[in-house]
């Protein structure tokens, strides 16, 4: 119902109750693990029964689902406040020293966007559109770049969670990994934009096709 001034005041104190369980969420998985939440906690630190919770989320994974879909907006923001300046080299280890950033600044929303840690939790398809959206901005990237290969990509993603599990999992809080990308974004750089090596294999195989 609207006030006197056209606002849904019901509406924004559902949404402002369902921002407090989220940051609180976060603050338990970000204490105890993702795997650690724990709907009386949670109510807990709300200051609400366990019950309560479903009045506004109707499942501990919904609340999985809404805080991986905020995490994955964080990284659009994130991502699009990486200038690109032209040049494929300076513009590649950008795009990799925001995604790394992004990660190894919160270990526990990487492992929610980018690992499979909780059993049986996929994201909804509304909020996983938005991890798919990360990916294409990422694709769309590296095509201004020239590099358009598929395997091109996986490659540069591959590299991006290869080099961010090292770093949380060897160096927390460090930057011996992160110190890397610039070079690896070199090697990569090199690789993609190299003439492909003609081998006997591959004449073979051509003479075949």
């Amino acid at each position: 119902m609207l006030d006197s001034g056209g606002r849904d005041r019901r509406a924004e104190r559902r949404e402002a109750t369902r921002a407090e369980i989220l940051d609180a969420a976060w603050e338990l998985v970000r204490a105890e693990g993702l795997a650690g939440l724990s709907l009386r906690d949670l109510a807990r630190r709300v200051g609400m029964q366990a019950p309560s919770l479903y009045s506004y989320f109707e499942s501990k994974h919904a609340i999985y689902d809404a805080m991986f879909a905020q995490a994955a907006r964080d990284y659009l923001e994130s991502e699009a406040r990486t200038p690109a300046t032209g040049d494929p080299l300076s513009d590649l280890r950008a795009v990799m020293h925001t995604f790394v950033g992004f990660c190894t600044e919160d270990p526990v929303r990487y492992q929610l966007m980018f690992q499979r840690t909780i059993p049986r939790f996929e994201p909804s398809p509304e909020t996983f559109a938005l991890s798919i959206a990360g990916l294409e901005r990422l694709e769309n990237r590296l095509a201004g770049l020239g590099i358009i290969d598929p395997r091109s990509v996986d490659l540069m993603t591959a590299l991006g969670t290869g080099i961010t599990d090292q770093q949380i999992s060897n160096d927390p809080g460090g930057d011996r990994w992160i110190r890397l990308v610039d070079d690896a974004m070199e090697m990569y750089f090199n690789f993609v934009t190299s003439p492909p090596i003609v081998t006997s294999t591959t004449r073979t195989k051509k003479r075949k096709t």
